[in-house]
């Protein structure tokens, strides 16, 4: 009987205990509802940094999401595997998947790929240094679900992106951010490559993360690498010269559509093949019930016996010329008396 009373009064205790619990959670939930995010965010991180435990809770809560653990890199090279990808990752924490995108038709590297840390520490170790020197090319990366949004967009992005004219075939993208990383800290940069034949297309691009820097490079006399003399100005307006005049479109005559069983000269039928028509064609007959005869007008003027007329005989003229007429004294015709 007393374990009996024992064991009551336990499940008596434990079940007030659960019910101070949820007590005591729906009323955090009451004063929690009407602040804001940058209040909750500034609470759990002053909670976090005194509780370790809660510290733990916030990252697994972070990290469950791959969103914010999966990054964009843009710019890498036509050669850069995704094992060459993933490696220049590694030193930020362990990758949970990394790819580099190829295109389906030409099975060729499209330039840009995909890295997913197991970790959201790492994610975010990566994005501080966003820009990194992968296979000679500057890649940057940014959160995937961003997209081509968390690249470099500002409103001075035109004063900071350089266009590079008049490059050696041999310069490389590292050559390239060496010669002018003297102006200022560079955020992107690299040679325009041929996709089919990784070959140099003689001009590339330099962005610097301030205007200054830009300013720099433009005004510098100093214009010669790999013993060429180079051209160096904004990007932008490189683009605006690029500006070609469209010409009218050729008026192309239209074939008129011709009845079925003709043919175009010159042409093939477009459909089945010609019907042959053979004339005289025969009509197809109608049953005398579906098309009654019209009924028959009334005669306008009563009918009328045939007359008969007395025959005429007819002169027979003498066949040759006619005799002349006898002519008297002094041109009077002369006339003969009657026998």
């Amino acid at each position: 009987m007393e374990d009996l009373k024992k064991r009551k009064i336990k499940m008596e205790e434990e079940a007030s205990k659960g019910a101070e619990f949820s007590t005591t959670q729906d009323h955090l939930r009451f004063l929690l509802d009407p602040l804001n995010k940058s209040q909750l965010v500034d609470l759990l991180s002053r909670l976090g940094s005194q509780y370790p435990s809660i510290a733990e809770e916030i990252k697994s809560v972070a990290s469950a999401d791959p969103v914010h653990r999966k990054l964009f890199v843009r710019g890498l090279a036509w050669n850069t595997t995704s094992e060459t990808l993933c490696a220049a990752f590694q030193v930020h924490g362990e990758i949970e998947e990394g790819a580099v995108i190829y295109d389906k038709a030409t099975g060729k590297s499209r330039g840009y790929g995909f890295i997913t840390f197991k970790h959201m520490e790492s994610t975010e170790s990566a994005l501080k240094a966003p820009s990194q020197l992968i296979d000679g090319r500057m890649a940057v990366c940014n959160l995937a679900c961003e997209g081509l949004s968390g690249a470099s967009n500002t409103p001075d992005l035109v004063q900071r992106k350089v266009y590079v004219g008049g490059l050696s075939p041999e310069i490389t993208s590292e050559m390239l951010l060496n010669f002018f990383g003297r102006h200022g800290e560079i955020e992107e940069g690299s040679v325009a490559y041929d996709k089919d034949t990784n070959e140099s297309r003689g001009f590339g691009f330099v962005t610097y993360k301030t205007v200054e820097a830009a300013k720099k490079a433009i005004d510098d006399p100093q214009k010669i690498l790999g013993g060429r003399t180079i051209i160096v100005k904004l990007a932008d307006t490189h683009k605006g010269k690029t500006v070609q005049t469209q010409l009218p479109a050729p008026v192309v005559p239209v074939p008129l559509p011709m009845a079925a069983g003709y043919t175009q000269p010159g042409k093939a039928h477009p459909g089945a093949a010609p019907v042959v028509y053979s004339y005289p064609q025969t009509m197809a007959s109608y049953p005398a019930s579906s098309y009654p005869s019209p009924p028959t007008a009334p005669a306008p003027y009563p009918p009328h016996s045939q007359i008969s007329y007395a025959p005429v005989a007819l002169r027979k003229e003498p066949v040759g010329l006619s005799p002349p007429t006898p002519m008297g004294m002094g041109g009077y015709p002369y006339y003969l008396p009657k026998q």
